[in-house]
């Protein structure tokens, strides 16, 4: 698999905009109960608003860089509970309790997801915004997917999300380079811009994804840093088929974070299943 420590110091300010899919997560939670399973955590971006609703969660990364980085926003979360305008009016030593119970209920493992075995079991396990993509091979697929059914207890929900596969825009996949986005890093006082480039094998449904970041410094130094990786598309066929395979009951896709039914031109195929 990629490595994922070089996205670390990227990630946040790159992604943490996008919350498009924390009341979904919330709903779920709330839905099943806790305890809550996140493969594929990353910097923690759905971990620290599922532990400050109350709910403890287990968060799986093999990117030592990714989870150090969760670790300070898990730490971040309780600074934030402890400002709250709610929390100071309920008295300062209650405020410096409810931030360690937030944090407290979020357990953080390196591991590979593929293989990952937990003493505890999970109601939910989600994996979240195509991180099931980085399963490049049918081989890894199964061996996570068999291996978080085990996590799970029996008639524990599994969600995954991923995109759902726009023929014209595979088609469109020529390894040009392209703009995606550009941020101030605000610790390093430099402007970062991130380009893409893809190439596409059809025949294995992969995609071969570079992702530039160029840190512009105020003195004019220019610093690059290549992040490769390999995205594996789906359709929804095969998905119902490979989690049939593994042990799971296919209970719904969705086309949406607002529940909206699948239809060939949705974003998103979130599969939600239950483990016989």
């Amino acid at each position: 698999m990629a490595d994922f420590d070089r996205f670390a110091r990227f990630y946040d300010l790159d992604y943490d905009s996008f919350q498009d899919d924390v009341p979904f997560y919330l709903g779920l939670a709330e839905h099943t109960g806790g305890p809550l399973l996140e493969l594929g955590c990353g910097t923690g971006r759905l971990l620290v608003p599922l532990a400050r609703a109350g709910f403890e969660i287990t968060g799986v990364d093999l990117s030592e860089g990714m989870l150090q980085v969760a670790r300070g926003k898990v730490a971040g979360g309780m600074l934030q509970v402890a400002r709250s305008p709610e929390a100071k009016r309920s008295g300062g030593g209650k405020v410096a309790e409810l931030g360690r119970a937030a944090a407290e209920r979020v357990t953080l493992v390196q591991a590979d997801m593929r293989t990952v075995e937990l003493p505890q079991r999970f109601r939910l396990a989600f994996i979240a915004f195509n991180s099931f993509l980085h399963l490049t091979s049918l081989h890894d697929q199964l061996q996570a997917l068999r291996a978080w059914h085990q996590a799970l207890v029996p008639g524990g929900l599994l969600v995954i999300d991923v995109d759902n596969p726009n023929p014209q825009q595979l088609a469109d996949i020529d390894g040009r380079v392209e703009l995606q986005n550009q941020w101030f890093d605000p610790s390093t006082g430099a402007t970062v811009l991130k380009q893409v480039s893809r190439t596409l094998d059809a025949g294995r449904q992969i995609q071969h994804v570079v992702f530039i970041y160029d840190e512009v410094f105020p003195d004019g130094e220019l610093k690059r840093t290549l992040a490769p990786f390999d995205a594996r598309y789906l359709h929804r066929f095969e998905s119902e088929l490979l989690l049939d395979k593994a042990g799971f009951a296919l209970e719904q896709v969705y086309g949406s974070y607002d529940l909206d039914p699948f239809t060939s031109e949705s974003d998103r195929m979130i599969f939600v299943a239950r483990r016989r």
